[in-house]
Parts: C-alpha cells; sequence; structure tokens
C-alpha cells in the first residue's frame, strides 16, 4: 500500500511538472518566421459517458505532439496505421476541434477560433484527401468543382472564375477539356490531380497531403510527387505529407517526424533522421524498407506484437510492449522529448542513459 501512495505521489508530481511546462511554453513569445507552430496538440475522443454527459473513458488520438514549419518547407509524418497522423492533420486544420495545446498559424492562435473566425483562415489552409474517389462529389463537373471554392472566397471577379480554373488545371497537368466531365469518367491518378487543384485553387499557404499516393500505382505516385515538388516551387506552399511509404517521404520531406500511438516519438531533419535514427521505432521502420541491392546484408528489426489500443495505451513508455530493448524504467515512466542533437528530438529512456 505505502508503495502504491508513493508511486500516485511521484506521478502527480510529474505532471504537476509537465502542466508547469505546458504553461511556460504557451506563454513563449510566437516565432513569425514560422507559417506553422504546434505546440503540445492533444486530441481525444470519448468512448463513454455518465448520464450527466461527464467522460469516463477516451480514446487518446494525439498526445502532445510540437513542431515548427516554415514556408516553403515540407513535414514527412510517418507511423503505422492508428498512430494518429490523420487526424493530427485534421485537428492542425481543426477539422477535429483540438483538446488541447496551441495551433499559432503564420502568427496568429487559431487554437479556440469558431467557424467564423475560421472562415478568412480557411482559403489559406487546405488539405488533400486520401482517398480520390470518395472525396469529389460525384455529381459536378470538374469545372464545377473547381469553380466553387473560388467563387465562396472570391479570389476573382465572377466573370474571371473559368479562365482562372483553366489555368489552374493546365498547372496540374489536367487539359483543358476535362472542365465539363465528370469524377468518375477519370482515372486514380487523374482524380488526385483534380484534388491538389481543388486545394490549390484558393491560393493556400499551407496544405495537409493526407496520404496523397497510397492509392495510386507506383509509376503514378512518382509523377503526383513531382507534381506536387514543383507546385511547392512555383507557389512557396508548405506541406505536412503524411504516409506509410519512408522512401517518398525521403525524397519530398525537409523534416520528418516519427509517431507511434499518438505521441511524437522522433523529429528531426530529414539529414538528420535517415543518417542516424535514434528511437529504437525509427529503426524498426528503417529496417522494413526493402533495399533494391540483392547482395545487401539487412538486419530486419522484428516488432513483437501489434500496436495497443489508443483506449487503453500501456503506463510509461508507449513502445515498451514491442521495444526489444525495453528496460524496467520503460514500464511505468514516460521518457522526456529532449533535443538529443541541435533540432533532433527523440522520446526514449536509452538516450538520456547515454
Amino acid at each position: 500500500m505505502a508503495k502504491v501512495i508513493e508511486k500516485t505521489k511521484e506521478l502527480n508530481a510529474q505532471y504537476g511538472e509537465k502542466q508547469a511546462q505546458y504553461a511556460e511554453d504557451f506563454a513563449k513569445p510566437f516565432d513569425t518566421e514560422a507559417i506553422l507552430e504546434v505546440r503540445h496538440l492533444r486530441k481525444t475522443f470519448p468512448l463513454k459517458k455518465t448520464m450527466l454527459g461527464k467522460v469516463t473513458k477516451e480514446l487518446v488520438a494525439v498526445d502532445d505532439i510540437s513542431f515548427k514549419l516554415m514556408p516553403g518547407e515540407t513535414l514527412g509524418i510517418v507511423g503505422e496505421s492508428g498512430c494518429g497522423k490523420t487526424t493530427a492533420g485534421r485537428a492542425i486544420l481543426k477539422l477535429h476541434e483540438p483538446t488541447g495545446g496551441q495551433i499559432i498559424f503564420n502568427g496568429q492562435d487559431i487554437t479556440h477560433f469558431n467557424s467564423k473566425q475560421m472562415r478568412p483562415i480557411r482559403k489559406q489552409m487546405q488539405i488533400i484527401f486520401q482517398d480520390p474517389y470518395s472525396s469529389l462529389p460525384p455529381r459536378s463537373t470538374v469545372g464545377g468543382i473547381l469553380s466553387e471554392p473560388v467563387q465562396v472566397h472570391k479570389i476573382v471577379p465572377k466573370a474571371q472564375i473559368k479562365e482562372y480554373v483553366l489555368d489552374l488545371m493546365e498547372k496540374c497537368g489536367l487539359r483543358d477539356y476535362y472542365y465539363e466531365r465528370y469524377p468518375h469518367e477519370f482515372s486514380g491518378g487523374q482524380r488526385q490531380r483534380i484534388c491538389i487543384a481543388r486545394a490549390l485553387s484558393v491560393n493556400p499557404k499551407l496544405v495537409i497531403c493526407d496520404e496523397p499516393v497510397s492509392a495510386l500505382d507506383v509509376s503514378i505516385q512518382a509523377q503526383i510527387i513531382n507534381l506536387l515538388k514543383d507546385l511547392q516551387k512555383q507557389m512557396n506552399l508548405a506541406y505536412v505529407f503524411i504516409s506509410h511509404d519512408l522512401s517518398v517521404v525521403k525524397f519530398i520531406s525537409d523534416k520528418i517526424g516519427v509517431m507511434y500511438l499518438g505521441a511524437m516519438m522522433e523529429f528531426g531533419t530529414k539529414e538528420d533522421i535517415f543518417r542516424n535514427p535514434l528511437h529504437p521505432y525509427t529503426k524498426a521502420l528503417f529496417s522494413a524498407v526493402p533495399n533494391p541491392d540483392p547482395t545487401a546484408k539487412m538486419e530486419r528489426i522484428k516488432l513483437e506484437g501489434d500496436i495497443p489500443s489508443p483506449a487503453n495505451p500501456p503506463k510509461g513508455c508507449r513502445f515498451h510492449t514491442r521495444c526489444p530493448y525495453a528496460k524496467d524504467i520503460c514500464k511505468c515512466q514516460a521518457p522526456a522529448y529532449t533535443e538529443v542533437e541541435p533540432g533532433h528530438f527523440a522520446a526514449c529512456h536509452l538516450l538520456t542513459e547515454e
């Protein structure tokens, strides 16, 4: 009993320190050069409620992630299915209302903005959805799909909308005679180009790319990735690129964040992450990437078991149930998210011991 009380006091003390750290971070001035700054973002979904509406059980989809993104940069977010990548992207856009943390866009804290306040911000923040088949309205023509956001946000005068849309279609590799066609008449790659054109129709500064090539063939993937890079140079776009494919993330990203069970395990520049992966989970992901050289020996790190449920995450380090290097401290105490190298962050007890 004494041990339980002692452990409870220790956890309460840690929680108090964490809250104090949050308050200190939230009080810091915004980085005016960053297009997007996320501080301790958290998103939960209620699973059970009492008769009075009090939440008794919740699913923690995103838990305490932080990063900065500069104009013209690409942040790649990788991780297994169910780790919270898509939820994080949607919370940044406030398609899901954040449970906690701060979202600073273009020097403005938009965390608690309502729908009316978000309306002028919407045209600066856009998303490309994963599935090009279900994300387009089937009863609207391409011209109608691309003209609607231009008209709603009054990007150009009404008389110039068609000319503006045709120019946008040309930029995205779409023929002008596609204007009167419907989504069902196109292939997957062409539909994704329409989705990209729709996202760029309002001249955004930030685009969340939610696995935009995962539903496409490999040859089409390369075309879409090259198109995104070309458009980024032309329009100085910032991307948050969500993907499972490390080779795609390596090609397109400037910074990389590795997520597991809602938490950011490692974050750094592309060069740092690929040159010196620090977290055991990152190393396991890299070991699963196929090597085109048949003579090269690969040391595959096999992770045992499945990802725990985000509705009941393990205590301590979230990864300890599958980590081959887990120690006793990993089972009871969550590791601190620390800057191991300049701009290179990781959350692992093995790093703090070294």
